[in-house]
This record gives C-alpha cells, structure tokens and sequence, in this order.
C-alpha cells in the first residue's frame, strides 16, 4: 500500500483491486444543529483532529443500519427513536452510508467512547468549515466529506429538519 498525506490527513490508498471499504456514520441533528465528534488526534486514522460524524465501519455480515446503530451505541451510548437513510456516498475508495435522525437528549447524557470531544455544530459552522472545540481549546476543521455531506443535507432538508418525525 501506499501512504501519502491530502490536506494534512494522513491515510492509506488501496492497491488496485482492493474492495471499497463500507462505513456507517450518522447525522444526528436538533435545533438546525448537527452532532459531531472531534477525532483523536492521532497522525495514523483518517482525519486526526477534524470534526466528522459518528459512526464506523461495518462488521462482517451487519447491515449498514445495523451498523450504525451499533456504533452510535457504541461511541456515545445513544440510541436515536429513529434512523433513515440519507445517502450513499463513494469518495477515496470509501462507501459512506449516511444515516440521519434526531438528537432527543441534552449533551451532557451523551458518554463520549471514542474521540477527542462531541459537540453541536451550527449552519454558519458547516459552511465555514470550522468549529471550537473547548477540550482542544482550539477551532478544529471539519473533514471535508463531513462538511459536504453536510451541505447536502442542509440544502435539501433545512426548511424541513423535525425532533419528532421522519422526514
């Protein structure tokens, strides 16, 4: 494999011929506010220290909404009253299934597992592409897949975005 470094993230490119990889990741929103998760800062996973979603990838045999359910249990121990598929979603030899759904409880109830911090992120963050993280005590970039999902997301559901039902 080879290792080379895209905008300071450092990961790996497959070979040719080596399968996608299949992720589960999850946009929890309320009040036109998004849940991220601020990765560890770790120079070896993809996207150290940048804002993204929750979620990862998906078992041998698990569903991707299977899969994002486990993870979201896993990382925050959160279970949403619903998830619903938002996209499909092929960039840098990864599968993104994109789940959206709300987020019914305070911060403070979330049990953060896995990364640096979690956080809300306003519409004007999104776009900016940054957010303050107090842990870090610093403004963090969000990963830009992260950001362009979230874009998506907000241009097609923003005058729609519900606590309570399905969209």
């Amino acid at each position: 494999m080879n290792c080379c470094n895209i905008r300071g993230v450092e990961f790996w490119l497959a070979m040719a011929g080596e399968p996608e990889k299949h992720v589960a990741i999850a946009i929890l929103f309320r009040d036109n506010q998004f849940l991220l998760q601020l990765r560890d800062n770790i120079p070896t996973i993809l996207y150290p220290g940048y804002w993204a979603f929750f979620g990862g990838h998906i078992e041998p045999g698990e569903t991707a909404e299977e899969g994002v359910w486990r993870e979201i249990e896993e990382e925050i121990n959160y279970s949403p009253p619903w998830l619903k598929l938002f996209k499909q979603w092929r960039n840098e030899n990864i599968v993104r299934n994109v789940f959206y759904g709300p987020l019914t409880v305070p911060l403070e109830q979330l049990e953060l597992n896995e990364g640096w911090d979690l956080g809300l992120g306003t519409v004007d963050e999104i776009r900016d592409g940054r957010k303050f993280s107090s842990i870090a005590n610093q403004v963090r970039p969000i990963g830009e897949p992260h950001q362009q999902l979230l874009l998506s997301f907000i241009a097609q559901y923003a005058d729609k975005l519900s606590d309570l039902d399905p969209l």
